[in-house]
This record gives structure tokens, sequence and C-alpha cells, in this order.
């Protein structure tokens, strides 16, 4: 924390020397990259800086109101919006705008400075990084960074997949094949292009790409599933390798989203891969330690972190947590449960004080974080993807549906549910998460993309 408050203080020591708007930037890409001790060092920074009051206030609310990457600002599917509708019309909140022929897609949006970020294919042979008029849903720009990864899978979901993440005026896609590419935000263009299989020996699982890359500090981390290169560090600004994991008893690349976070002082990234979860050291790529009993047919659930606990799931296999323990020079991933009724699904999963909620096929349920205990399961429609806000959860169910369910231990409560209009025919199921941004959420299924105002 305390380098952080540095960081930034230099920015506003400099201040007599740069412009307002670069000024802006560098807080704002500060914010989005979680490199800033927030609210204290900001009071500290207004009493030094009252110039840019206004720049400090817009730079806090865009953090606050931005969803910048996979799964929001800080890639755990919770949203601080506040004030939001406590319930729904039958029809749903208000209609912004909808959209459609974006092209096909089962990744969710990224929403920041104005703008929507997505991926999508437009057949077999092009997928595309799209930017999108936040007000309007109009395109503004689109680029090709690939084609399609494995269109031969069986069972057959061939379509792009990841979430753009956005850093600053830059933005970072991976396609479904594996082709990783840096695009500034405003224009499209190409900064720099990476290849998952060419460049680093990567293998994906049947079902192609899906990780949504990382940012962190100065590095965008992957996971190529290579033999010597699992994941890999790379320099955000450049692409150059910075470090090569060589982690390859993992096996190929899960589905899952790689996570960063501090656990006995050590910075580390974890990633949900074909043969398991493995943690390695942030410094060097280094295999901190590793667990497979989640190991399942399909790797898809984003680790969920409290502290030192680590939980996932794997599909048609359970779903379990670990505790990190430091032990001598290296770290022990201890067991603290494992059932294989717990949450697997492609949905993911939020952890809302002690408690984790999630699916399992088509079952929702409220899990006790540490114990693994089951305090509530309920069958709905179908297996959801899951954001929190407010209080309540936010669900887009694989059938279509969207829903509000009260976060709470005590039991399953559905507040209210719709179903939006004019939803694409024969486009199979809806796996795109939720986005929460502005007060307005954002629900795509495919080619098509609705905005409602839910505050």
């Amino acid at each position: 924390m305390f380098s952080a408050t540095m960081e930034t203080q230099g920015m506003i020591e400099q201040a007599p020397n740069c412009s307002l708007e670069y000024l802006e930037s560098q807080i704002l890409a500060s914010l989005i990259t979680g490199r800033v001790a927030v609210f204290a060092s900001f009071r500290r920074m207004l009493l030094v800086l009252p110039l840019t009051g206004l720049v400090l206030a817009s730079a806090l609310s865009a953090m606050a109101e931005d969803w910048p990457q996979w799964r929001g600002p800080q890639r755990d599917g919770i949203s601080s919006e506040t004030g939001l509708l406590s319930k729904w019309p039958a029809e749903g909140p208000k209609l912004v705008w909808q959209v459609n022929d974006l092209g096909d897609g089962y990744g969710a949006v990224s929403v920041a400075q104005g703008m929507i970020f997505l991926v999508a294919n437009e057949g077999l042979e092009n997928e595309l990084v799209k930017a999108l008029d936040q007000q309007t849903g109009e395109v503004v720009w689109g680029t090709r960074i690939g084609k399609v990864g494995n269109p031969d899978q069986k069972p057959s979901y061939p379509a792009a997949r990841s979430t753009p993440t956005v850093d600053g005026k830059l933005l970072y896609a991976l396609g479904s094949n594996g082709d990783l590419a840096c695009l500034e935000t405003k224009s499209g263009e190409v900064v720099w292009r990476k290849s998952m299989r060419d460049d680093f020996g990567g293998e994906p699982g049947v079902w192609a790409y899906s990780e949504s890359p990382l940012i962190d500090g100065d590095k965008v981390i992957v996971t190529p599933g290579g033999e010597e290169a699992g994941i890999v560090a790379l320099d955000k600004k450049t692409g150059e390798t910075i470090w090569k994991a060589n982690v390859k008893e993992m096996g190929a690349a899960g589905y899952a989203s790689i996570m960063a976070f501090d656990a006995d002082g050590k910075r580390q990234y974890v990633s949900f891969m074909g043969n398991g979860l493995v943690g390695v050291n942030a410094a060097d790529g280094k295999q901190l330690w590793a667990y497979t009993n989640t190991k399942g047919a399909a790797n898809m659930l984003t680790p969920v972190i409290g502290g030192d606990v680590v939980y996932s799931g794997g599909g048609r296999r359970g779903g379990g947590a670990v505790k990190l323990i430091a032990k001598d020079q290296g770290i022990d991933a201890e067991e603290l449960y494992f059932n294989t009724k717990l949450p697997t699904a492609i949905g993911g999963g939020v952890k809302i004080g002690d408690y984790l909620y999630g699916c399992s096929n088509s079952t929702l349920m409220c899990v006790d974080f540490t114990s693994g205990e089951i305090k509530w399961q309920e069958r709905i429609s179908a297996a959801a993807s899951i954001l929190f806000a407010d209080g309540r959860l936010y669900l887009h169910t694989e059938d279509g549906k969207v829903m509000m369910v009260a976060a709470s231990p005590e039991g399953f409560q559905e507040i209210s549910s719709f179903s939006p209009p004019g939803q694409p025919e024969g486009t199979g199921k809806s796996w795109a998460y939720p986005a929460l941004a502005d007060g307005k959420l954002y629900i795509r299924q495919h080619g098509t993309l609705w905005c409602y105002q839910v505050k």
C-alpha cells in the first residue's frame, strides 16, 4: 500500500508539469489496475492538490461505476454500486437500448471510459474485438484478432469466449484460438500481438481458449497451457516475455480466468488449468502449490478467493476449498472440504461475507465458505452466471432469463425476474455473464446486447 501511495503522490507532485487530461488518465489507469491505496490516500492527496479535486472525484466515480474487465473491477463478480432498484416490474426494468447482429459469442462485456467492449465472431474465420458507444450501443470500431479456435469441438460450441480487459488507454483480449492482442481503446488499432499456440506452445482444452487476460501492475498474465509455458507474464506495453511458468503437470489450459491475490506476504497468481488448481509466484512464475481434487470434465469456474482460502469446482466432479499454509520454503494447499454437490457451473460464484453463492447445474445454492456446509439450495430454470450488487444477486440463466435474488444465508428468495425481448433464435445457451456499470445492467446473448436502467 505504501508503494502504491508513493506512486500516485509522484503523479501529483508532477501536476504543474503535465496536463489535467494526462493526470486524470494516469490516476484512472492506476485505479483500474488496483495499484492505488484508495480512500485514505486520496484524502491526503486532496490536501496537497486542491486544483485537481474534480479529477480525483471523477477518478473515484469511474472506479465505482466502470466494469473494466471480466467479472468487474476486482474480477470477483462484485459491484460497489448502491441505490439500485430493489425490485423490477414484471416486464423488467427500463430498457435503454437493444442492439442486434453484433456477432456470435459467449463472452461478457467490459464497460469503461464511456465505451462497451466485447469479443465476437462473424463466421469461423473472423474473431473481432468490438467497441460500442455506452449511451447508444452504436458500434464505434471493430478489429479482427484471429479466428475461432477448435471449430470441430464435440459437443460443438464454436464461438468467441473471453472478455476484454481495459487498462487506461489500452485493452487486452484473448481470442478463442489463442490470439492475444493489445489494442488502443479509442481506435481499435493493434499495439502488439502474441499467439498462445505459436509463441508459447500452448494447448487449450477441447472447447478452445476462454480466459480473460489479467492485468497486474506492468504485467499481463495469461494461461497458454504449454509444456514450458503453462502460465506467462508479459510486459503489458510491449508484449515481451517477463517469465514463463513451467507447470506441465497441470496439463492444458482450462476454461477459467487467472486470479491475483496475496497470501502470507506473497503475491501470487492462481489458475484453474486442465489438471487442477495451481499457484505461482507473481515475481518469477515459480510454482508454489497445486490442488487436483476438483479437476473435472471441464474446469470452468474462476477461482473464488477469501483471504488464504481458495475455492474451485470442476464440471461433473464437485467443488472444494484449500487453505494456503506457509511451510519451510514453500506453501502447502491443505484441503478444507470437498463435496460433489458444491457449485461447479459455468456461471461462476461470488463470495459475500462468509458465504459463497453459485450453481451446480440448475441448482442455485448458498455455501458456508469456510466449512463447505450448504445453507440452502433451490432449483431454478437453468444454471446461471452471477454478479452481486447492493445486497442482491443478479443472475443470467442459460435459458435467457434474468433474475434478482436476495443474497442471504437464511434462504432462497426470488425478488424479480424477466426475459429480455427479441432473444435471437437458434443460438444455443446464454453463457455471457451480466455486467453492471453506472446504474445500467448489460445482458448479452450472442449477437444481441440489452442495456437496462437499474438505478
